[in-house]
């Protein structure tokens, strides 16, 4: 009975609030403009689908990521500190360039108790392929 339990909880998947298709383009199109950096922060796997990770920037809560989702910014140049969280916490600084597009993977890892992360920083290339596997899901910016 557990055994099924915990395989349904596995297999289920986090409930975020996607944006509304045509933000989805538009996001996903876009170029960092001259003032600001262009971070896109995308989570590409299904595995870990039922567990929805908390997302940070600098200390603050941004929103959640579920399964093929992802979150896009614009910050100003200079280091900013992210944070996912979720079974672990996993951190990566980045020091930002104004008109610069950045990639962040939110890679799912297997957990002891349920799905954790990793977030490690992309190639152009790599990072806008996954991207395109994602959805936007609604969250909040600095």
């Amino acid at each position: 009975m557990l055994t099924g339990i915990m395989l349904f909880t596995m297999s289920a998947c986090a409930r975020v609030h996607v944006a509304a298709p045509e933000l989805d383009a538009q996001a996903k199109a876009m170029t960092a403009p001259k003032d600001k950096a262009l971070v896109y922060l995308y989570r590409n796997e299904s595995m870990g689908g039922g567990v929805r990770m908390k997302v940070k920037i600098d200390g603050r809560e941004m929103g959640v990521t579920g399964p093929k989702s992802y979150m896009m910014f614009l910050l100003a140049s200079g280091k900013h500190l992210f944070t996912s969280e979720a079974e672990n916490t996993s951190e990566i600084d980045l020091d930002t360039k104004a008109g610069e597009t950045y990639y962040i993977w939110q890679e799912v890892k297997m957990g002891v108790f349920y799905a954790g992360s990793k977030l490690m920083l992309m190639h152009n290339v790599e990072g806008k392929k996954g991207l395109m596997e994602c959805d936007l899901v609604e969250h909040s910016q600095l």
